[in-house]
């Protein structure tokens, strides 16, 4: 679907007239990125999944700005408008929940509960900014020059993702991200990254959005992160997963499912 500066791509799975979940995928990932939890939920939601600037089939006319969190979160309120779709759910994992959480407290009326998957609002100092600033301009220029499989052993080999490594599913997800174009990530790390994006620390303190923190076991960067998100917000809740890592979905994909149906099917408060 295009207006403005974008073309987005996107699957739509289940009966439009269910309540309706909106996917945000992570850094490299796309509007598949989340297959095999959408087929269990497709028969109680209708599922929504696009592939965000930078990733997959979508398609960027426009300049740098186009990427940023603000400028992406008024795109997908007007796809959502362009789609009919006055209220859904939320679900996004890292990248993609970082702009949920931006979504959640901008537009709160337009998002009734909101499942946040190894995300985070952000840093809180204008210096840890700057330096994730430059360490993610170095980070988009290595995507265009190396070989992108070699980026992508690269980043795989960090901390957060050891568990994930092992998954026998793991392999066929790298070959999916082999489906994107370096140079359209490396506009989204350069734009999108989370030394670019408000903090949004002060903001979530007064969140009244129901929020479910999922946070993987082996995760230590992110549990600390999402139980001070929990300590600020009051509806917000926290469950940790075991035996995962970042990258829940992918790791235990029915754990993650039957979390995510539990707390949409319970009413919202109020």
């Amino acid at each position: 679907m295009t207006f403005d500066n974008y073309q987005f791509h996107y699957s739509l799975s289940g009966s439009t007239d269910k309540p309706i979940i909106l996917f945000l995928h992570g850094f490299m990932g796309d509007c598949n990125e989340f297959n095999q939890v959408i087929s269990f939920l497709s028969n109680q939601f209708c599922c929504l999944a696009i592939d965000l600037p930078g990733h997959g089939q979508t398609k960027v006319m426009g300049g740098d700005e186009c990427y940023k969190m603000a400028n992406t979160a008024h795109a997908l309120l007007n796809l959502l408008e362009q789609l009919s779709i006055e209220k859904c759910f939320l679900v996004g994992y890292s990248m993609g929940g970082r702009l949920a959480l931006y979504l959640t407290l901008h537009f709160p009326e337009r998002f009734p509960k909101v499942v946040l998957e190894s995300a985070s609002p952000g840093l809180e100092t204008e210096e840890e900014r700057w330096k994730r600033i430059q360490r993610d301009l170095e980070l988009s220029q290595e995507l265009v020059k190396i070989n992108f499989s070699e980026f992508l052993t690269n980043w795989y080999n960090q901390p957060l993702f050891v568990s994930l490594k092992k998954n026998p599913k793991f392999e066929q997800m790298i070959e999916s991200r082999l489906r994107n174009n370096p140079c359209e990530l490396a506009k989204s790390l350069r734009n999108f990254s989370t030394g670019c994006q408000p903090s949004l620390w002060e903001a979530i303190a007064q969140n009244q959005t129901p929020l479910l923190l999922l946070v993987g076991e082996y995760d230590n960067k992110f549990r600390i992160i999402n139980l001070e998100m929990a300590r600020l917000c009051a509806a917000a809740k926290v469950n940790l997963i075991s035996n995962c890592g970042h990258n829940i979905h992918m790791e235990n994909p029915r754990v993650f499912f039957d979390k995510v149906r539990q707390f949409l099917a319970k009413p919202v408060p109020g």
